[in-house]
Protein backbone atom coordinates (compact mmCIF):
# COMPACT_ATOMS: atom_id res chain seq x y z
CA UNK A 1 0.00 0.00 0.00
CA UNK A 2 1.28 3.17 -1.17
CA UNK A 3 2.35 5.64 2.18
CA UNK A 4 -0.68 8.75 2.81
CA UNK A 5 0.35 12.26 2.66
CA UNK A 6 -0.81 14.49 4.69
CA UNK A 7 -3.59 17.11 3.06
CA UNK A 8 -1.99 20.51 2.19
CA UNK A 9 -3.17 22.95 4.42
CA UNK A 10 -6.15 25.47 2.99
CA UNK A 11 -5.65 28.85 1.86
CA UNK A 12 -6.17 30.67 4.86
CA UNK A 13 -8.24 34.21 3.47
CA UNK A 14 -12.14 34.58 4.16
CA UNK A 15 -14.52 32.77 2.09
CA UNK A 16 -16.65 36.27 2.93
CA UNK A 17 -14.19 38.26 0.89
CA UNK A 18 -15.54 36.25 -2.31
CA UNK A 19 -19.09 37.39 -1.92
CA UNK A 20 -20.27 39.34 -4.72
CA UNK A 21 -17.78 39.18 -7.09
CA UNK A 22 -18.35 38.31 -10.46
CA UNK A 23 -17.88 34.88 -10.81
CA UNK A 24 -14.99 34.51 -13.13
CA UNK A 25 -13.00 37.29 -11.13
CA UNK A 26 -13.69 34.54 -7.91
CA UNK A 27 -12.35 31.57 -9.27
CA UNK A 28 -9.42 33.39 -10.54
CA UNK A 29 -8.64 35.36 -6.64
CA UNK A 30 -9.54 31.55 -5.74
CA UNK A 31 -6.78 29.84 -7.66
CA UNK A 32 -4.25 32.45 -7.09
CA UNK A 33 -5.28 32.42 -3.35
CA UNK A 34 -3.92 28.12 -3.41
CA UNK A 35 -7.65 26.71 -3.17
CA UNK A 36 -6.61 23.54 -5.28
CA UNK A 37 -10.83 23.32 -6.42
CA UNK A 38 -13.24 25.34 -7.05
CA UNK A 39 -16.89 24.50 -7.52
CA UNK A 40 -19.64 27.08 -8.71
CA UNK A 41 -23.06 25.61 -8.56
CA UNK A 42 -26.57 27.74 -9.16
CA UNK A 43 -28.91 28.15 -6.12
CA UNK A 44 -30.87 25.39 -4.65
CA UNK A 45 -28.60 22.54 -6.47
CA UNK A 46 -28.12 19.55 -4.42
CA UNK A 47 -24.77 18.55 -3.41
CA UNK A 48 -23.48 15.87 -1.31
CA UNK A 49 -22.05 17.28 2.43
CA UNK A 50 -18.72 15.61 1.81
CA UNK A 51 -15.85 17.74 2.93
CA UNK A 52 -12.92 18.56 0.41
CA UNK A 53 -9.42 19.82 2.15
CA UNK A 54 -8.54 22.59 -0.24
CA UNK A 55 -12.40 23.20 -2.10
CA UNK A 56 -14.24 26.63 -2.31
CA UNK A 57 -18.06 26.31 -2.91
CA UNK A 58 -19.63 29.37 -4.96
CA UNK A 59 -23.05 29.76 -4.98
CA UNK A 60 -23.60 31.80 -8.41
CA UNK A 61 -27.06 33.72 -9.33
CA UNK A 62 -27.09 36.35 -11.65
CA UNK A 63 -23.30 36.07 -12.88
CA UNK A 64 -22.06 36.84 -9.22
CA UNK A 65 -21.08 34.91 -6.26
CA UNK A 66 -23.89 34.86 -3.50
CA UNK A 67 -23.05 32.68 -1.18
CA UNK A 68 -19.43 31.06 -0.55
CA UNK A 69 -17.91 28.22 1.66
CA UNK A 70 -15.24 25.78 2.17
CA UNK A 71 -15.58 22.03 1.29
Amino acid sequence: MAPLHPPRPEPQDSPESYVGLEVSRAEERAREHGWSSVRSLPPGTIITMEYLVGRLNFEVDDGKVARCWKG
